[in-house]
């Protein structure tokens, strides 16, 4: 699963306007990520624009260079962001969630601190796979797009966090769904069960819900549980009468009438 809205990549980008370059380029022409003690300007602007070539790698080296030769300078923390930045740019999570966590623990305070819990949240939703494989990372990107709501609710990362939780909340739905109806094909009504309930009770927002509530009803009928049925039916019927989920559980209601 790899959903990346405009508004995700005009915020990623507005890290280039929170972090400034100072100072002219240099000759780009030697070899950039070689052990040459450098000005804190010339190596800035020398991964900036890598970065700007969209040589991100590289980029990410330069930024890790400057921070290692002026650990106490202004532009150390400027760029491990831009590391960060550069790294989750290249499709390197790993080391762009390193990066991050790296900022966050030398300065937890930093005005800059949201974007470092949004990066790190990005990685994990970059990293999502098909409801078929295991949603590890799935929970990962939700519990660290939690963190950053908690932590900074007003923040314009957060507004974007929020939409995004909303597709990892589906996207979990969509696996017990998936496990579901593996179990009821199978006729293990009770793990089945188990699955459906999950995704009413947990994730009762999602799309997933209505189709959820029709298997609850195939699944207490075959149970022999016909007023859970029931139930089940008439909660579909109320919240979506008009779908086609509720329209199959009414016909299975009225061939095992309570």
């Amino acid at each position: 699963m790899r959903i990346v809205p405009s508004k995700t990549v005009a915020l990623i980008a507005a890290l280039a306007v929170i972090l400034p370059v100072a100072g002219c380029a240099r000759n780009s022409k030697k070899r950039d990520t070689a052990y040459v003690a450098r000005d804190v300007d010339t190596l800035y602007t020398a991964a900036k624009d890598r970065l700007d070539r969209g040589q991100f790698k590289l980029a990410a080296a330069l930024f890790d260079e400057t921070e290692r030769q002026h650990p106490y300078s202004v532009w150390a923390r400027r760029a491990q962001l831009m590391s960060a930045f550069s790294y989750y740019l290249a499709r390197d999570f790993t080391e762009s969630t390193n990066s991050a966590q790296r900022f966050l623990s030398i300065h937890p305070g930093n005005r800059d601190a949201p974007y470092a819990y949004y990066l790190i949240a990005l990685n994990y939703y970059e990293q999502i796979t098909d409801v078929t494989r295991d949603q590890k990372i799935t929970q990962q990107a939700l519990d660290a797009m939690g963190e950053l709501i908690r932590r900074y609710p007003t923040s314009r990362y957060a507004a974007d966090a929020r939409l995004k939780v909303d597709l990892i909340r589906d996207h979990l739905a969509g696996k017990e769904m998936e496990i579901g109806r593996f179990y009821e094909r199978r006729a293990q009504w009770l793990a089945a069960v188990i699955r459906f309930r999950t995704v009413v009770d947990k994730y009762d927002s999602t799309s997933h819900t209505p189709e959820a509530l029709m298997r609850l009803t195939e699944a207490y009928l075959a149970l022999g549980i016909p007023e859970e049925a029931k139930k089940a039916a008439a909660v579909l019927g109320a919240n979506y009468p008009g779908s086609k989920w509720y329209d199959r559980a009414y016909q299975l209601m009225q061939k095992h009438p309570a």
